[in-house]
């Protein structure tokens, strides 16, 4: 193994352990941001170790189904971890570094947590897992969209081909990769549940997207589930980083970089949460739809040869 592989391999492993660290981050610059003390970015970690300590609890009337979710959906975002390469070099775990199955496990983790919502026959549950899912049928494809642009200049879908294609500054003269970076930016609200898509703070029923499916969760499983969603945000992240951000193409000081630029991309969330209110359920669809086919624009741009 070599040694950027080396690099890059502890990184990505790292990560395993140190992304309940970026919603803490977020929570504690929103909460500066606002004027309060707030948490310290640590406050994640006290949470799993509490819950891990709890007992399992599983509602009358649920199936094996229920049972199993929790660690399916940890089981996908740990595949997803080791698929999301911080640089253009990644030891072989045996996942591969493809977008597309990048694409195809996030859906199938969010699938799974919906599966539960059925399970269980919470009426707030199975709302929030409707919303959930309708907003994936434009969402996943708006991450496909996205990935295709930033594959356009390398003529694959290797990350880590992606993320040496977008190193330096030569990539910001294509219009494709402005739209990929707005179409990127809106995923990354999609995808970790953030404002304004969602609040992942409001305890309001009515309201809940991706935190309805967990609650009838606690203890091993709520911990398990909450550790996903944190793995979330490393992942997207990441992606935003790596592929639409300035870095350069190193393969030891890239992976770097790209670390600083999620800890900047915490900062970057919590002045949106601050200053920005939750959308209405149904403008939801439309944004996406209009950043769709900002997407669309770019890929008939890169065809057309602007900016090549």
């Amino acid at each position: 193994m070599s040694a950027p592989e080396l690099v890059t391999g502890i990184i990505m492993l790292a990560a395993i352990a140190a992304a309940p660290l970026v919603p803490g981050l977020i929570q504690q610059h929103k909460a500066r941001l606002q004027g309060r003390v707030g948490t310290t970015a640590l406050q994640p970690y006290r949470d799993l170790r509490r819950l891990w300590r709890k007992a399992v609890v599983q509602p009358a009337g649920t199936s094996v189904v229920y049972v199993l979710v929790p660690a399916m959906c940890a089981a996908a975002l740990l595949a997803a971890l080791l698929i999301t390469p911080v640089g253009p070099s990644a030891p072989p775990f045996g996942v591969g570094h493809d977008a597309l199955v990048l694409v195809g496990v996030l859906a199938l983790a969010r699938c799974i947590v919906a599966l539960s919502a059925w399970d269980t026959g919470s009426g707030f549950g199975l709302m929030s897992a409707a919303r959930d899912l309708t907003f994936a049928v434009l969402g996943e494809a708006l991450i496909a969209l996205v990935l295709l642009l930033a594959a356009l200049p390398v003529g694959s879908t290797d990350l880590r081909a992606m993320w040496l294609g977008a190193a330096g500054s030569h990539i910001w003269t294509a219009p494709a990769h402005w739209c990929g970076l707005v179409g990127m930016l809106l995923i990354v609200m999609m995808e970790t549940g953030r404002q304004p898509i969602d609040n992942p703070d409001t305890h309001l029923e009515l309201t809940m997207v991706h935190e309805g499916p967990l609650l009838e969760y606690a203890g091993r499983d709520l911990a398990y589930l909450q550790w996903s969603v944190a793995a979330r945000h490393w992942i997207v992240l990441v992606l935003l980083a790596g592929l639409f951000l300035p870095h350069p193409a190193g393969a030891l000081i890239g992976p770097a970089v790209v670390v600083v630029w999620v800890v900047v991309l915490t900062v970057v969330l919590a002045l949106i949460e601050t200053f920005r209110a939750k959308l209405r359920l149904l403008v939801v669809p439309q944004l996406t739809a209009v950043v769709s086919l900002i997407g669309f624009v770019g890929v008939v741009s890169w065809v057309i040869g602007l900016g090549r």
